[in-house]
């Protein structure tokens, strides 16, 4: 089955070789990805940035381990924003949680294979329900993928992203006492890591998105215009890719509900 198309096709996110290996740093401050050095996988990130996520994923899949990381992140983002189909969006999340169990034992130093691991199984606990997905034993799987991620990659933007995700969804859902003591999830940690990813990756808004969330979650009204002013400077961002053109939409229909 086809994927669904980008909806907002331009021509400032397709780039060639040598404009993505210049804008490289910029791109990648969320995941700390370094320059491939095959040329297929630098036509599947060029692919993947431009928004053709299906063939993006192809070709990192075709590259076997070397690819996994720009399939995961296309097969995600995928999943994440275009998948319109519920069932068909937990089962690829659960595709890619499988396929990084398999690059970690593979190449057990690459970070890609714990973030998006923790990514997969995140969004993969949302779709189902976190207290579901919790008593299926996911947080501790997501929780160990992100400590270890840090650990290979401390500078990891996204990574300290998830991670304050994980604190507010967790203690959102079975409160602060339980989820500090079974899940050692704390509000305050989780609002550091927010500022940890935006020191690391200023120009982020899925950053500022997901602390909003975080915010709304824990704070409730008392941090409502904290949030909203975290979704108006997320709207506000200038996206230099696909990805990050669909984060901003994000934003912007959460200002719009």
């Amino acid at each position: 089955m086809a994927w669904n198309q980008f909806p907002y096709p331009d021509k400032a996110y397709v780039y060639t070789p040598a404009s993505l290996k210049k804008a490289w740093a910029r791109l990648h401050a969320g995941d700390a990805e370094a320059f491939p050095a095959d040329a297929a996988l630098v036509r599947a990130w060029i692919a993947f940035h431009a928004g053709d996520f299906e063939t993006a994923a192809s070709l990192g899949l075709e590259a076997g381990v070397d690819g996994y990381a720009v399939a995961h992140k296309a097969t995600c983002i995928y999943a994440t924003y275009l998948e319109t189909d519920e069932k068909a969006r937990i089962a690829t999340f659960e595709a890619v949680a499988e396929r990084c169990e398999r690059q970690q034992a593979e190449q057990p130093d690459n970070a890609a294979g714990f973030y998006w691991h923790a990514y997969a199984l995140g969004r993969y606990a949302q779709g189902i329900s976190v207290l579901k997905a919790l008593g299926q034993g996911v947080g501790a799987k997501v929780r160990a993928s992100l400590d270890r991620t840090l650990e290979l990659a401390p500078k990891h933007a996204d990574a300290h992203i998830a991670f304050g995700a994980y604190h507010a969804e967790i203690i959102d859902k079975v409160g602060a006492m339980l989820g500090g003591l079974t899940y050692g999830a704390k509000k305050d940690l989780g609002f550091q890591h927010f500022k940890t990813a935006l020191a690391l990756n200023p120009d982020s808004a899925i950053a500022r998105i997901e602390y909003a969330n975080a915010l709304v979650m824990l704070d409730g009204k008392k941090k409502m215009a904290e949030a909203v002013a975290l979704y108006e400077a997320a709207a506000q961002c200038e996206a230099r890719d696909a990805m990050e053109r669909l984060d901003i939409a994000a934003a912007q229909e959460e200002l719009d509900e």
